[in-house]
């Protein structure tokens, strides 16, 4: 999928603050959390990597199988300029997007010219860099920060927060592929159950998208339990949270333990109906592309206009702007965080 060039202007000037020395500074290492004009975005990643795992938790949680160290979850987070709303974008794994090149393929050591592949597959190619600098390109927005979360450090983090954090359906879930079986209702999870939850898409039929949903959801409550359970307000807790959701691993622009402190202290006081949560919008799926198989195609028009507006520093365009999907599932349909709280 190539992007107009206007897009990739988006960025304007604010693209320099993500060049500045030291970006790939100690994970714990004081650092300065930018302050751009326009907001902030940071890219959040979640991989496949099973590094840490046990095989107890493998057996037990349905964490089999072979990683790639692709993207599973790839979200872009706008905090806005006055620290008063955050907009979170959901890429789909499976989106066809132009890797950059010429960039070094880190599995084998050969160089790649610029080539269409799934959008998760950047990291595996690249890592932190090639993931950045594939989303900058999609997007036209520069990404000032990047935090990448593994299998290991998920489970760790959801398990810091006492009492777990609540799930909830309104509709039977069952997934064979991770083992998830949630009735109707809401409970709590730990780190293990959390995880079954947000790699869950055969459960609803709603394929990525639902699981997209999941994972918005999720974050929500995860926050939602942060600030009820006081861990706010616990500097010696809160720097061990975010110290086992950091890790200790080197990354391109990655957020430091302090800047991670410094964001949970500029964003103290936005509760869930200050977020929006969406998913780009989709137009369908793409005709199968050679050596990459069956992709995303985002609605260049909605896309451009959700991007536009992060650009800005506006909130997301309301569902009715876009132009509803080829695939009903995937309709864009951006949702106030306050609605996603479980009862």
């Amino acid at each position: 999928m190539r992007f107009p060039r206007s897009w990739r202007l988006l960025a304007g000037p604010a693209a320099l603050l993500a060049l500045a020395p030291g970006a790939l500074a100690s994970a714990l290492g004081p650092a300065r959390l930018p302050s751009p004009e326009r907001g902030l975005n940071l890219l959040v990643v979640g991989t496949d990597s099973r590094t840490g795992v046990t095989a107890t938790e493998k057996e037990r949680f349905r964490l089999g199988g072979q990683d790639c160290d692709c993207a599973d979850v790839i979200m872009l987070v706008h905090v806005s300029a006055a620290n008063d709303r955050i907009s979170v974008v959901s890429l789909p794994r499976d989106s066809l997007a132009e890797l950059p090149g010429p960039h070094t393929d880190r599995r084998t050591g050969a160089v790649h010219d610029t080539h269409l592949a799934k959008i998760n597959a950047a990291h595996a190619e690249g890592g932190s860099a090639l993931a950045v600098e594939t989303v900058e390109a999609a997007t036209g927005l520069a990404v000032h920060r990047y935090l990448e979360i593994d299998f290991r450090r998920f489970m760790d983090t959801v398990d810091r927060i006492d009492g777990g954090v609540p799930i909830c359906t309104a509709k039977p879930l069952k997934d064979p592929a991770t083992g998830l079986d949630l009735a109707v209702g809401t409970r709590r999870v730990g780190g293990g159950e959390a995880l079954q939850y947000v790699r869950s898409r055969k459960a609803d039929g709603e394929m990525d998208f639902g699981r997209i949903r999941k994972q918005q959801k999720f974050v929500v409550n995860t926050l939602d339990r942060i600030r009820a359970g006081g861990i706010l307000g616990d500097r010696t807790e809160l720097r061990a949270l975010a110290a086992t959701l950091r890790g200790t691993a080197a990354a391109e622009r990655g957020l430091s333990v302090t800047e991670l402190l410094a964001l949970a202290t500029r964003l103290k006081a936005v509760g869930p109906s200050r977020t929006e949560f969406a998913t780009v919008p989709v137009r369908g799926f793409n005709p199968l592309v050679e050596g990459v198989g069956s992709t995303v195609g985002w609605d260049e028009e909605g896309a451009a206009e959700v991007f536009a507006r992060l650009a800005a520093d506006r909130p997301l365009p309301p569902g009715d702007a876009v132009a509803p999907s080829e695939v009903s599932v995937a309709d864009y349909a951006p949702a106030r965080g306050s609605s996603l709280i479980c009862p």
